[in-house]
């Protein structure tokens, strides 16, 4: 293998083991340091940008003492950060894990910068990796799966990368080469500074990659979306039928736009703008748009890559760096310094957009512009880079691009594919059980993403129906997650999401009856941060109908949610209209709050009353009742539960209607 093509691979291997370090670190910021929104939303934000701050030292740390010896230290401490977080039991010890593998990964992509001067082909294949390893787990990390194929998978993704980063830096020895360091590539020798237009582009294009172009979890969100009806206005409703191939179409575009020469014109205007319009489409809050929207930015992303690939000008070696080279050493490149400088700074462009976008939920501002900002970042790069954009691919690596091109196909059949109704419409019941839940994205008390416990957590008390909060379907803040598609999944029940912050954030029923009609309809926030709904659907439990209502109320800052919870029982009733009604969720109120009132002075009766006092919140100590579950007269509630469990920071509430 050409010692180009060892780099390429050394780069690809490690930012598919920095993401998957990083899926790790932003949750464990969120849930472990920032505690459920207990930690002032400054301080969260100035300690996770903190890290990236630290690493603007490590291109001292090259120029000092050299890439090789730098390189090879950060990615040995990067690939057991990553082994460890497997086995980390959770809480602070799993936050300062990940806090060392970010902080090791920033400083190894600096001292990779510094050695790579053309580095789009190995971001393009390690972004495109990423997205299909995600894809073909369902969108459940690996770093998350334990077990003999767990831990079997996470070395080999470690190995490779480790026997990739020595053969790269010439550890090996190679029989085929005369003597002394490989030479470098024609390319590299001769153009000084490029690649730190490529590598200023890495941070940003990480996000917008993570948050929407390469985001299996919003492919899975997206596909179930595009199965709404006339009666379920942006729902999600998944029909039988094979999966979307729009992964496949996803990446594929990604790879052939990044991975090929364009004409100047089509990578100065058409892939810009493609780019931003695919980010307008997804700030734009219409769940009827995601697909669209990933698809124009997969492809605008790849075209603006390789628009940054070029050649900037003729450099030739001085006599110094000819002489430093013959000796075996590393030349004292300026190029280097600056492409390690580039890549460190745009992986904080990275971060402040990270946090910018989770702060929003606490301060209460439109945090749409983010990824368009970012991507706006990356098509000014496209748009100013050089006129003639140099060949990527050459001999066999397009080849194997074509291979891989061809194989995703295949690999798109793998994504989740959404579980069916399991209860016959002619079947006939006298109760129904049903669960609410506030999942908190499906992170436990420990900060880890344990779906096992939380499907034991909902499955001991056999429901037939679920209510759903806090339900994430691919926030790369939490990892990029369907934690939904995975959760009915293993429950082996159906679904009906509806948005409520964003399209991918928000409340979901799964019933083992049929749906027969739903409606969402949008709170209004009264002063609150974060965005809420109302989901009403129908089910059909064998010739009689029960309406179903879940939600979860949004206080203002030092207030309870009253007017929410007035316009919730009024829509429940409007939407119920006489058939039996049940209405549940994380209403954030307690009995005896005027909050709470509303929904009694709407007819509601207190399903769970007979159990009380029935803490659900926090989990580990219950001290507060702000999980409900309300029914209109005739339902005749019994066996009212909170099963103890640390799957989540609030525990489930489970009772038995019976039915008039």
């Amino acid at each position: 293998m050409r010692h180009r093509h060892l780099r390429t691979a050394a780069l690809a291997l490690g930012v598919v083991v920095l993401l998957d370090v990083l899926r790790v670190w932003l949750p464990s910021i969120i849930t472990i340091f920032g505690r459920a929104a207990e930690t002032p939303a400054e301080l969260l934000g100035a300690f996770a940008l903190g890290w990236f701050v630290l690493a603007l030292a490590a291109p001292v740390l090259v120029r000092r003492l050299g890439p090789r010896p730098v390189g090879v230290v950060a990615a040995g401490v990067l690939a057991a950060a990553r082994l460890a977080l497997t086995a980390a039991p959770g809480g602070r010890s799993q936050l300062w894990l990940a806090c060392a593998g970010l902080l090791a990964g920033l400083v190894w992509l600096a001292a990779t910068a510094a050695t790579v001067a053309r580095p789009v082909p190995g971001l393009a294949f390690g972004l495109a990796g990423a997205a299909v390893g995600h894809a073909l787990l369902g969108t459940e990390d690996l770093v998350w799966r334990g077990g003999a194929l767990g831990w079997a998978l996470s070395v080999l993704l470690v190995l490779a990368f480790l026997a990739a980063s020595a053969a790269a830096i010439g550890w090996f020895p190679r029989p085929w080469h005369s003597s002394a360091v490989p030479e470098r590539p024609a390319a590299e020798r001769r153009s000084g500074p490029t690649g730190v237009r490529a590598w200023l582009i890495a941070g940003p294009a990480l996000l917008v990659a993570g948050q929407l172009a390469l985001a299996p979890a919003l492919w899975s969100a997206s596909y179930s979306y595009g199965y709404g009806t006339a009666d379920f206005p942006g729902l999600a409703l998944p029909p039988d039928g094979p999966v979307s191939w729009f992964p496949a179409y996803a990446i594929g575009l990604f790879l052939a736009a990044a991975l090929t020469r364009p004409p100047s014109w089509l990578g100065r205007v058409v892939w810009p703008a493609t780019l931003l319009a695919g980010a307008v489409l997804f700030a734009a809050d219409r769940p009827g748009w995601l697909g669209w929207a990933y698809l124009l930015a997969a492809l605008g992303l790849g075209g603006c890559f390789a628009r940054t690939d070029g050649v900037s000008g003729v450099v030739e070696d001085s006599a110094a760096d000819r002489a430093h080279k013959a000796t075996g050493g590393d030349p004292p490149d300026t190029g280097a310094f600056r492409r390690a400088w580039a890549a460190v700074c745009g992986m904080v462009l990275f971060a402040v957009g990270c946090v910018a976008y989770y702060a929003a939920y606490d301060l209460g501002y439109a945090n749409g512009w983010v990824p368009v900002g970012t991507a706006g970042l990356i098509a000014l790069a496209a748009v100013t880079g050089p006129a003639q954009a140099a060949p990527v691919l050459t001999g066999y690596a397009r080849r194997l691009t074509a291979l891989m091109l061809a194989a995703l196909a295949l690999l798109a059949g793998e994504v989740h594919r959404p579980e069916h109704s399991v209860a016959s419409p002619n079947q006939r019941t006298a109760e129904v059980r049903l669960v609410a839940y506030n999942i908190r994205m499906g992170f436990g008390l420990d900060g880890r993403l344990d779906l096992d416990a939380l499907t034991r957590a909902v499955d001991g008390s056999r429901p037939d129906v679920v209510l759903l909060s806090e339900v994430d379907r691919g926030w790369l803040l939490n990892g990029g997650h369907d934690t939904l598609a995975l959760l009915a999944g293993r429950l082996r029940m159906p679904y009906v999401f509806a948005p409520a912050a964003d399209p991918v954030w928000g409340d979901a029923v799964l019933s083992r009856f049929p749906v027969r009609a739903g409606r969402t309809e949008p709170l209004a926030a009264h002063g609150a941060p974060t965005g809420a709904q109302a989901l009403g659907v129908t089910l059909d439990l064998g010739g009689r109908e029960l309406a179903v209502v879940a939600t979860h109320l949004q206080p203002p800052p030092g207030q309870g949610p009253v007017a929410q919870a007035g316009e919730v029982a009024a829509f429940a009733i409007r939407y119920a209209a006489g058939r039996p009604l049940v209405l549940g969720g994380d209403l954030n109120t307690e009995p005896g709050d005027p909050a709470f009132a509303e929904f009694t002075r709407a007819g509601l009766a207190d399903a769970l009353v007979a159990a009380r006092p029935l803490r659900t919140s926090p989990a580990d100590d219950p001290r507060s009742q702000i999980d409900h579950v309300f029914v209109t007269p005739g339902l005749t509630p019994s066996g009212a539960t909170a099963p103890r469990s640390t799957a989540s920071d609030h525990l489930p509430v489970a009772v038995t209607l019976a039915l008039p």
